[in-house]
C-alpha cells in the first residue's frame, strides 16, 4: 500500500465516521422529539382532559428506556413515579369533590362538572374547558337536584375553581415527575 492508498483509505473512513456521527446526531434528536412530544402532551391534556396526560407521562419515559436504555430507571425511580401516579389521580378526584361541595354542589353536580369538562373543549374549543365544567354542574343542579339558580351558580363556580385547581395541582406533579426523569437520567 502506498502513501496515496493510505491517505484514501483514511479520508474515507474519516468519511465514514463523519456520516455515522451525523446519523446518530438526527437521530439522537428525533429520539428527543418523540420523548418532548409525549411530555407536551401531557400537559395539554390539563386543558383538555380527554387527553390521558399520565400515559403520555408514561409514555415519554418508555421511548426513552426502549431508545436508549431502561437500566438507569430503577425499580425506586418506577416506585416514586407510580406514587406521583396516584397523587395525579388524587388530585384530580379530590380538587373537584372539595370544590363542588364547598359551594353546596350535590353529586350531580359533580356528574355534570365531569360532563362538561369532556364536553366543553369540543363544543366550544378554546372557551369550553372553563364553560364547561360550569354550564354541566349548573344544568345539572337545576334539572336533576331541583336547586334554585342561585344555588346551581353557586355550585357551577365551585366545579369551576375544583377543575382549575385540580389543574394547577397536576401541573406541579406532572412537572415534578419529568424532573425526577431528567435527573434520574443525567
Amino acid at each position: 500500500i502506498t502513501s496515496t492508498g493510505i491517505a484514501v483509505l483514511t479520508e474515507t473512513y474519516l468519511a465514514f465516521v463523519r456520516k455515522l456521527v451525523k446519523e446518530v446526531f438526527r437521530l439522537d434528536i428525533i429520539a428527543w422529539i418523540i420523548i418532548l412530544s409525549c411530555f407536551i402532551v401531557a400537559f395539554v391534556g390539563l386543558v383538555y382532559p380527554i387527553i390521558p396526560s399520565v400515559v403520555f407521562i408514561i409514555a415519554g419515559f418508555l421511548a426513552y428506556g426502549f431508545i436508549y436504555d431502561f437500566s438507569e430507571m430503577s425499580w425506586l425511580f418506577w416506585a416514586i413515579q407510580l406514587v406521583f401516579v396516584g397523587m395525579l389521580f388524587a388530585a384530580d378526584t379530590i380538587a373537584n369533590l372539595i370544590g363542588v361541595k364547598k359551594f353546596g354542589g350535590s353529586k350531580a353536580g359533580m356528574i355534570g362538572s365531569t360532563i362538561g369538562i369532556l364536553v366543553g373543549p369540543f363544543v366550544i374549543p378554546v372557551a369550553g374547558i372553563l364553560i364547561g365544567p360550569f354550564i354541566g354542574a349548573v344544568l345539572a343542579e337545576l334539572l336533576i337536584t331541583r336547586v334554585s339558580v342561585e344555588q346551581s351558580i353557586k355550585a357551577g363556580v365551585g366545579s369551576l375553581i375544583g377543575f382549575l385547581t385540580s389543574a394547577a395541582a397536576k401541573a406541579v406533579i406532572q412537572a415534578v415527575m419529568i424532573a425526577i426523569f431528567i435527573w434520574t437520567i443525567w
